[in-house]
């Protein structure tokens, strides 16, 4: 168990993929929930070396709850060791907490300061949540044009949410020239991969005839999909077309 754990940490530190980082962060920390003792003691004898890997996982136990007393604020201080020394997921984990206000004040400047440092590193989650900022002015002067650029990077990289992002972005022509047919691509990309909104947002595509031919048999299944997943609206839209489907019946 000793020799996978830190070859998973090991992948982690030395530049992996953003998708195989976060891969070897989900084992790693896996297996720190249920390895004994004394590995937990061996990888907090590293962090006090300063491995910001080891460092990071730290903080993951404390906002566990692994092994230690769940403890927001002192993941807080672990996440921010490991990302001082540039380590991307701690960065996207630290700029996580300043958003949500969890174990520190909450502060959107900050967020967007760390989410930065990740995104630049490549982490599509940061990526995406960069762009969200720029989309709000949360933390930043509100920047659609940079929105989209963040979106890219991220949508492009395979993350679903960033994918809708960026259909949003065509579909409503914020940052880039409207184009349906590219907003559908993109919701299509994101819907594909079980995003709930997604899946509405394609099925208000079908439904108005933008991007696609009109058709309301795929606009239900769209919404039929989000709507098996809890999405509200869609469940209201799903709804009325059932009522006017009977409407229709009795009326023939």
């Amino acid at each position: 168990m000793k020799a996978i754990l830190w070859a998973l940490i090991l992948s982690v530190f030395l530049g992996a993929s953003a998708k195989a980082q976060q891969s070897a962060i989900s084992l790693a920390t896996n297996a720190l929930a249920t390895n004994s003792p004394s590995q937990r003691e061996e990888v907090r004898a590293k962090a006090e070396k300063g491995d910001p890997a080891a460092q990071f996982l730290v903080g993951l136990q404390y906002n566990n709850g692994q092994g230690v007393p769940r403890d927001d604020e002192e993941a807080v201080k672990w996440y921010g060791k490991a990302a001082d020394q540039g380590y991307a997921s701690a960065q996207c984990t630290l700029a996580r907490c300043y958003q949500d206000g969890k174990g520190v004040t909450q502060d959107y400047a900050n967020a967007a300061s760390w989410y930065r440092k990740a995104a630049e590193q490549g982490v599509a989650d940061a990526q995406n949540s960069l762009g969200v900022f720029y989309e709000r002015g949360d933390g930043v002067t509100q920047d659609y044009e940079e929105a989209v650029k963040w979106y890219r990077k991220a949508a492009e990289q395979g993350d679903a949410y960033a994918q809708n992002n960026l259909g949003g972005c065509y579909h409503l022509g914020q940052g880039v020239t409207q184009d349906y047919q590219e907003a559908v691509n993109w919701y299509r990309k994101a819907a594909e991969q079980g995003v709930a909104v997604a899946r509405f947002n394609l099925g208000i595509c079908y439904a108005k005839g933008e991007g696609v031919p009109q058709d309301y048999i795929e606009a239900v299944k769209w919404y039929r999909e989000a709507a098996e997943q809890g999405d509200a609206q869609s469940q209201f839209n799903l709804a009325q077309y059932c009522a006017q489907e009977r409407v229709l019946k009795i009326s023939y």
